[in-house]
């Protein structure tokens, strides 16, 4: 039975890949910081199935720690701190998670389990300011964003252990990635979630930022299937991973609204606060090089995810006039 450790289980992410995981007849692991607050919400149904080890990414002799007691023959490197806006305010931190923390478990891998399979969560973020579109995985990084800079240092020293000792170590570079698991500080939850409370009478406009902002955005679901795909390949290369559609803001907003016979026009507005110092205007990804070497293929639409997120919004709302 092969063992496999995820960073970042509580998140989106790897919530929806031990989920995977599990039916597929792995032992799960489950890397978490050591904190007051950690939220089990997203692996509560699956808690009793799954190890959890305490380790930090900031702590390099605590992933040494949990490497040699756990053995894992698979490790998944979702953790990260992931939300873009945070990271202008907290530069400092995000590099050191999100960019050094990478090579802290990297290092720790190559001392430890230098034959198991290692998985980086790469980003379109890295793309930045595009040079082409769509994007693939030979289109160059102009990030913008602490975050994204981040995550180039942590996809380029993936390519750098991976050259420099031999290791199966690879990159997805995940294009926007959405579920009803999504974090509200996230544009589409914040929508979706509002979506819901307006609804029902709990909240009366939702603010927003640049609404002609595009992305392609895909199911988490789906994605965490192209993460495992890469790690049973014969050999480790990094992937694009997109749907190869993109959508605005304001298209999400009309079909979120309109999921629930509202008229979006008559409740969003926009607020200064929430454009990014320096704005990602269009990312669209190509993902043919995992469709034909991986197999994979996104199996959810955009218009199925904006529902799925508002249904599940709609739910926990009416749970909560309840409480």
């Amino acid at each position: 039975m092969p063992k496999a450790l995820i960073t970042g289980i509580t998140g989106q992410d790897g919530s929806y890949l031990a989920e995977l995981l599990l039916e597929k007849g792995y032992d799960v692991v489950g890397m978490l910081r050591r904190s007051s607050t950690v939220n089990f919400e997203r692996i509560d149904h699956i808690q009793h199935d799954i190890e959890l080890a305490q380790g930090d990414l900031i702590d390099g002799a605590s992933m040494v720690h949990v490497l040699r007691e756990h053995e894992p023959d698979e490790i998944y490197n979702l953790a990260a701190q992931s939300f873009v806006q945070t990271s202008f305010g907290q530069p400092v931190l995000t590099g050191e998670i999100t960019a050094l923390g990478v090579t802290r478990l990297l290092d720790a891998i190559r001392m430890v389990r230098p034959d198991a399979k290692f998985y980086q969560a790469s980003s379109s973020e890295m793309f930045g300011k595009v040079v082409e579109s769509p994007q693939n995985e030979s289109t160059p990084f102009h990030p913008r964003s602490p975050y994204g800079v981040a995550k180039v240092y942590g996809h380029w020293i993936t390519v750098n252990y991976r050259e420099s000792y031999e290791m199966f170590a690879c990159s997805g570079i995940l294009f926007n990635h959405e579920s009803p698991r999504r974090g509200t500080e996230f544009v589409t939850r914040k929508i979706t979630d509002a979506v819901a409370r307006i609804k029902n009478g709990q909240l009366d406009e939702l603010a927003l930022g640049n609404l002609d902002a595009q992305r392609d955005w895909g199911h988490a679901a789906d994605y965490v299937d192209a993460m495992w795909r890469m790690l049973q390949a014969d050999s480790a290369k990094d992937y694009v991973i997109s749907t190869g559609e993109t959508h605005s803001v304001r298209e999400f907003c009309q079909i979120a609204f309109a999921a629930v016979d509202l008229d979006w026009e008559q409740y969003v507005t926009i607020d200064p606060k929430f454009y990014r110092p320096a704005e990602v205007d269009l990312l669209i990804g190509d993902a043919s090089l995992a469709k034909e070497e991986l197999g994979w293929t996104p199996t959810v639409s955009f218009e199925e995810l904006v529902h799925e997120m508002v249904d599940a919004d709609m739910r926990r709302s009416k749970r909560r006039a309840t409480d």
